[in-house]
């Protein structure tokens, strides 16, 4: 019996957080299976993943001040495709925004965009690798100060 090898996809993608109130919000997305998680695609040929990473994120949500804080982790995971057993490796990278105004790629299936506190954010996602991610995010994202001058 052959077997046959599983094929390799790359991807790469972002979890996004910004504060609100003096604390972090995150970004889900809802793709077409109407699935709650991050914003992620392909690495193009010649592209650096954190590149990769930067360009979907912006892609699929509309944000355009978009900073790099760094590596969260690379996952992998097994599916199949029209019949095709995939190997998808995702790198996923911290970003910070001050933006709070999104736009879904509906073109891409991107059903919404929404801005969420961890404990929400944590209990919508659908997968639970994801919400993994998000847990090692929540610990690389830098503790805020509430207290700010009143104007």
């Amino acid at each position: 019996m052959k077997r046959t090898r599983p094929k390799e996809e790359t991807s790469a993608g972002g979890v996004v957080y910004r504060v609100a109130d003096g604390a972090p919000l995150y970004l889900l997305i809802r793709d077409s299976y109407k699935n709650w998680g991050f914003p992620k695609g392909h690495v193009e040929q010649g592209e650096l993943p954190e590149g990769a990473a930067l360009r979907e994120v912006s892609e699929e949500t509309g944000l355009s001040d978009l900073a790099l804080r760094g590596l969260i982790e690379t996952i992998d995971w097994h599916f199949r495709f029209r019949g095709k057993l995939i190997h998808k490796i995702c790198h996923f990278y911290l970003m910070e925004t001050a933006e709070s105004s999104t736009s879904p790629q509906r073109t891409e299936g991107i059903t919404a965009c929404r801005w969420l506190p961890f404990d929400e954010a944590e209990e919508l996602i659908s997968y639970g690798n994801a919400r993994e991610v998000l847990r090692k995010a929540r610990a690389l994202v830098p503790t805020v100060i509430t207290s700010s001058p009143s104007a």
